[in-house]
C-alpha cells in the first residue's frame, strides 16, 4: 500500500474572500478550480510540489443550497461558518492511497463512506463522513483513490507554493501517532503536544508561511 498527500483543504466564507487573503499571505492568485456539483461547493487549486496540490473550498452560492447531503470539510457546521467567516482556515488534509480498501479495513476509526465522484474522463474513490465532520477534527486525513492517470496536479499551475509539512496537534500525542501508524500515514505529518490543531507550513514566494 502507497500512501502520500494528494492534497490539503483550506476553507473559506466565499472564494473571493479566500483568494484575497491567500494573495496577501502567500503572494500569488490561486487560480480558479471547479464545481463539486453533488456538493454544492466549488473551488481553486494550485500545485504544491511532489504531485500535490493546494484547495482552496468554499460553498457555491450558484449551486443548489441543498446537494441532498451534508457538505464535506464541516462547512454546513455552524461553528465552522463562523470561523471562516473571521478567516480562512486550515480543514483537512486528503492522503491519496492505492488501496482505498485495505485503508479502510485496517482503520481503527470511522473514516466514512467511500463516495465515488467524476468529471469529465476522470473519478476519484473518497472517504466522506455522513454527517460531514471529519475524524478527530480533521487530525485524521480523509483518503482518496484517483483512476488511472496523471495526478490531477500535473494540470495545475505552478506559482511557487510547496508543501513543506503537516502538522498535527493533540493533548496525547502518542495515541495520534498510533492511530496515525495504524494508517499508514505516520511518516506524512508532524505532531505535537498541544491543543487539537491542524496547520500546514509553506514554502511560498512571500516566504515560510504557515496556514491554520
Amino acid at each position: 500500500m502507497h500512501n502520500k498527500i494528494d492534497h490539503f483543504a483550506i476553507g473559506a466564507n466565499t472564494l473571493d474572500q479566500g483568494v484575497a487573503a491567500m494573495e496577501a499571505k502567500l503572494g500569488v492568485t490561486v487560480p480558479r478550480g471547479g464545481k463539486h456539483d453533488a456538493m454544492s461547493t466549488h473551488n481553486c487549486v494550485m500545485q504544491s510540489g511532489n504531485e500535490s496540490f493546494f484547495e482552496l473550498i468554499a460553498i457555491d452560492p450558484d449551486a443548489p443550497a441543498d446537494p441532498g447531503r451534508v457538505r464535506w470539510f464541516t462547512l454546513d457546521d455552524p461553528a465552522t461558518q463562523a470561523r471562516l467567516a473571521e478567516r480562512p482556515r486550515a480543514l483537512c488534509w486528503v492522503v491519496g492511497t492505492d488501496d482505498l480498501d485495505a485503508v479502510i479495513a485496517a482503520s481503527p476509526v470511522d473514516l466514512g463512506e467511500v463516495v465515488l465522484f467524476t468529471r469529465g474522463d476522470r473519478s476519484w474513490r473518497l472517504t466522506v463522513p455522513k454527517d460531514g465532520h471529519l475524524p478527530m477534527g480533521g487530525l485524521l486525513p480523509a483518503f482518496i483513490e484517483w483512476s488511472p492517470g496523471p495526478h490531477p496536479s500535473t494540470g495545475q499551475q505552478d506559482l511557487g507554493i510547496t508543501l513543506e509539512k503537516v502538522v498535527l496537534s493533540y493533548p496525547d500525542p502518542d495515541k495520534l501517532v498510533a492511530i496515525l501508524k495504524t494508517l499508514g500515514v505516520d511518516h506524512l505529518a508532524d505532531v505535537t503536544e498541544g491543543a487539537a490543531a491542524l496547520s500546514f507550513s509553506l514554502g511560498t514566494p512571500n516566504g515560510p508561511v504557515t496556514l491554520d
